[in-house]
């Protein structure tokens, strides 16, 4: 049982590092959260510093959650909970260290507990765990963004259609390597990424959501001289 307490405390610890806000104050000393949407994260960074950033945004996000779930997850210390056993234990852990990452980032103890919203977090769990159903789901995103331009719609469409692609490989062309857990641990998330676009969700209907002007490399609020803090 140490052992997974261990897993979770690091896992959460990591995706609490806030890439974001801490490429917003490193490299141009401002904080993200008071520009754009005021999100602590990588769309947001693109948003208002523009595509360098982002994608350095991008990478710390991803590559919290690859962490979690492809290293931090592998720690032995001693026996796991034998109540896990008729899982396929190894996964289910992952997914568990996975979770306390895209927790740490939505909820980060490094940065007031005001985080993003665990998209790419996620994706770096997904892309750890099942890279096929992953680029799959990726696919969907680049798809729903290009036809839509809103980035939000894009998240919330990929998070649903993670569990139904692994529903789909799994029970319509048998794939018996994609556990059961995957299944409960993608409607879980896609639930909370729903949540987390909450605010989002609203816009959408309103018809007051950003959409994506261009699919240029993004110059940001910085670079036009546009930044102004969020009222």
């Amino acid at each position: 049982m140490l052992s997974l307490i261990v897993i979770l405390i690091l896992s959460y610890l990591v995706g609490s590092i806030p890439g974001s806000v801490w490429v917003g104050q490193l490299l141009y000393g401002i904080d993200v959260r008071q520009y754009g949407s005021g999100n602590a994260g990588a769309t947001n960074v693109f948003r208002v510093l523009g595509w360098k950033a982002g994608i350095l945004a991008t990478i710390v996000d991803l590559g919290k959650g690859l962490l979690a779930a492809g290293v931090i997850a592998t720690i032995r210390i001693d026996d796991l909970p034998s109540g896990l056993a008729h899982w396929h234990i190894e996964t289910v852990v992952r997914l568990m260290a996975g979770i306390a990452a895209v927790l740490g980032h939505m909820f980060p103890i490094w940065a007031g507990f005001r985080g993003g919203k665990g998209v790419n977090t996620s994706a770096g769990v997904l892309l750890a765990l099942t890279p096929v159903t992953t680029l799959i789901t990726a696919a969907v995103f680049v798809v729903v963004l290009l036809v839509s331009r809103y980035v939000s719609l894009a998240s919330i469409v990929a998070a649903i259609a993670f569990p139904s692609t692994v529903a789909i490989r799994k029970y319509v062309f048998g794939i018996e390597s994609l556990d059961t857990s995957l299944l409960i641990f993608g409607i879980v998330l896609a639930a909370i990424v729903i949540w987390a676009h909450r605010s989002n969700i609203r816009r959408l209907l309103s018809g007051t959501e950003n959409r994506v002007r261009t699919f240029r490399p993004a110059r940001g609020m910085l670079g036009r001289g546009e930044l102004k803090p969020k009222a």
